[in-house]
């Protein structure tokens, strides 16, 4: 039997950069606890002060970005270190029962905690509002 070896580029390859969009980050380890009037959320992401800390409410989803500070060193080689020192990017669909504007977020020593308070008419004891999809 014989073998063909083409040793030409194929065209469907791209020699374009890819987007640093979502390979750019990487999933934190986080714990979720439900209390009866808010949810505490917290996130592990070492190596990120508060500056480098965003948050953001997008309809049912929270998004916590942590980017870690970069110090570059006269003596600098690349040790391919690229992989650790990936930033962090947390999406979590947690829908409209809380309150997020009075969202309260404290970081130390790398731990991010990130309390949200339930909506009034989600409190424990109150019966939400049922909505018809279909």
């Amino acid at each position: 039997m014989h073998t063909i070896i083409h040793t030409s580029r194929p065209a469907a390859r791209s020699r374009e950069a890819k987007p640093a969009s979502a390979t750019g980050f990487r999933k934190p380890h986080y714990d979720c606890r439900g209390e009866t009037d808010a949810l505490q959320l917290v996130v592990y992401v070492p190596g990120v002060d508060a500056t480098g800390v965003s948050i953001e409410a997008r309809a049912p989803d929270l998004i916590v970005t942590a980017r870690k500070t970069r110090f570059v060193r006269v003596n600098w080689q690349a040790l391919h270190l690229e992989g650790s020192q990936r930033d962090y990017r947390l999406r979590l669909r947690l829908g409209s029962g809380y309150a997020y504007p009075s969202m309260q977020a404290e970081i130390h020593n790398g731990v991010l905690t990130v309390t949200l308070p339930k909506s009034q008419g989600n409190q424990a004891g109150t019966p939400s509002r049922l909505r018809r999809v279909a």
